[in-house]
């Protein structure tokens, strides 16, 4: 699974790097370094302006966890940060966004845990490990999006629709098979416009634009335990922690 992630790169950069032609100044999210459900985080995603009509790619912040629109209320969305990629054109909490609401969501990197048993007077714990590209490239990790309509809320209000999105995984690979057996998925770059095309609605032609991110060249190190609380921020949790046992 991907459960916590990294995303540092300011909105006026995100825009720049794909292309994104609407985005509120008024939307802002601060750097985190670990970024958790529930969590606003940035997603790049493609629809249709309601004033000019035109198709716009833009750059928005979504609650990490979705939604479906028949949810009774928005706490199911803390067990579907993730959508696995073998079954997400058949699960129907998933299939229609699949087809029509895709995006990207930007990651530095991500974490995954390795439990350590009791020794030696030790508790047992969980050694949190950072997975990033070896370039340092930025990863656009492959999203789906929904709306969720608060019946509670009157038509006006404009807390009345939530927006929330999940990550795509898949069978990890390399040395992230050594942490935890799923993945984050990510799109090319060759195929942003293919996978926000809303009018691309065919699983057999979307399946084929999920890569594993940087072609498997992926960086794993040993980082601080105090990723492992949610309330902890800052790129000090990216230190690496040379008393971590190895990777077996």
């Amino acid at each position: 699974m991907c459960g916590r992630f990294v995303s540092t790169t300011g909105p006026q950069d995100l825009v720049t790097l794909f292309g994104v032609t609407r985005w509120d100044p008024a939307d802002t999210l601060d750097p985190s370094w670990n970024a958790a459900p529930t969590d606003r985080i940035w997603a790049v995603l493609e629809r249709v302006d309601h004033d000019s009509g035109e198709l716009a790619r833009q750059l928005r912040p979504l609650r990490w966890g979705l939604v479906p629109s028949w949810a009774k209320d928005p706490s199911v969305g803390a067990r579907m940060i993730n959508a696995r990629a073998e079954t997400v054109h058949e699960k129907p909490a998933f299939r229609k966004a699949f087809t029509t609401r895709r995006c990207l969501l930007p990651a530095d990197g991500y974490y995954e845990w390795v439990a350590v048993p009791a020794a030696e007077g030790k508790k047992a714990y969980k050694q949190p490990y950072f997975v990033a590209p070896a370039d340092s490239s930025l990863m656009a990790m492959a999203g789906l999006y929904e709306f969720w309509r608060d019946p509670t809320r009157p038509d006006d209000d404009p807390l009345a629709w939530l927006t929330s999105t999940t990550i795509i995984t898949t069978q990890a690979t390399d040395d992230a098979g050594r942490v935890h057996d799923r993945m984050p998925l990510a799109i090319d770059s060759r195929d942003f416009d293919a996978w926000l095309d809303p009018d691309l609605t065919d699983p057999a032609q979307l399946r084929p634009l999920l890569h594993t991110p940087a072609d498997g060249h992926l960086t794993v190190r040993p980082v601080s335990i105090a990723v492992n609380s949610v309330r902890n921020n800052g790129p000090a949790l990216l230190t690496e922690d040379p008393d971590a046992p190895p990777l077996t």
